[in-house]
């Protein structure tokens, strides 16, 4: 792919998956995730018919530190479809072998992504394995419960009630308990202070904070739990509910993490049978760690949503 496909790619995108107001398919939504990802340049293929491009593969370049002290280098598909008027012509399997291909001569470790149930069982075919589900924990706030009406979608401070922080910037990493990704400086500014269309904050709490971000789900006000730190992230938890003018908060975090036991202490309790995304893997070789097991895995909503 050339970098003067990306305004066709960008058409193909958005007649094949559409675009909602949060996450436009913009020029710039495509340089933040594609271009300035501070793991690499994505590796991005297209198929072209008649000189037009019928299908785009592009998947974002990912590290994953593990405890036993290795970097995995990953892949994850995250800009994948083919025209409408290409369908049921094998582009999605060709991209995606073509990309596989090219993954393993560079000698990176793992493909992983959360496909949604129409393309699930075709990542099944071609070789990915299921991980497990990922669920969603809730703390309801009644008290800010009303529907905003769609033409009244309200701008990121009418969710807080005080003043809120930039979402990025230096924070202090813990140890990773299964694969995690690394929370370096470069990292947290460019995935929480740059994302183009979403609206992330900081919410600080003595020894701690949490990063969140404004949604609107069917009318209602939503406060995403995308990230805990410090000591007492119990105390961020809590100081969101205190602070949030939405309907409820939402969030997931690895079982046993100090940020799932954070969530529970400030509230939040798991939806039973809830299935928000399901994780699924492509091992590109013999990996240190069972990736095929959820309990290897150490991460939350902020390592999976918007991207």
């Amino acid at each position: 792919m050339e970098p003067s496909d990306v305004p066709e790619v960008l058409d193909v995108l958005r007649a094949a998956l559409g675009e909602t107001p949060i996450l436009k398919r913009t020029r710039e939504l495509w340089a933040w995730k594609h271009e300035r990802n501070p793991f690499g340049k994505s590796l991005a293929l297209v198929a072209v018919s008649g000189g037009r491009i019928a299908g785009v593969r592009a998947m974002m370049r990912w590290d994953m530190a593990t405890p036993e002290g290795p970097v995995l280098r990953c892949l994850r598909p995250v800009d994948t479809a083919t025209h409408p008027e290409f369908g049921r012509q094998g582009i999605f399997r060709s991209l995606t072998e073509s990309a596989i291909e090219q993954a393993k001569e560079s000698g990176l470790d793992l493909i992983f992504n959360t496909p949604n149930q129409a393309s699930g069982p075709g990542y099944l075919k071609m070789g990915w394995q299921e991980v497990g589900p990922i669920g969603v924990m809730v703390r309801p706030l009644l008290r800010w419960g009303e529907k905003v009406p769609p033409d009244e979608a309200p701008t990121p401070d009418a969710f807080f009630a005080a003043g809120t922080d930039p979402a990025g910037g230096e924070v202090q990493d813990r140890a990773p308990m299964g694969l995690r990704t690394p929370r370096t400086p470069e990292y947290m500014r460019w995935r929480f202070e740059g994302h183009p269309t979403a609206g992330y904050r900081s919410i600080p709490a003595r020894g701690a904070r949490a990063i969140v971000r404004s949604n609107l789900r069917s009318g209602r006000k939503e406060l995403v739990v995308s990230e805990l730190f410090g000591s007492s992230p119990a105390r961020a938890v809590r100081r969101v509910a205190r602070v949030g003018r939405a309907a409820y908060l939402a969030g997931w975090f690895s079982s046993g993490s100090p940020e799932r036991r954070a969530a529970l202490a400030g509230g939040m309790v798991p939806i039973p049978g809830m299935r928000a995304l399901t994780l699924m893997t492509y091992p590109l070789g013999e990996l240190p760690v069972n990736v095929l097991s959820l309990d290897s895995w150490d991460i939350g909503l902020g390592d999976l949503e918007l991207l």
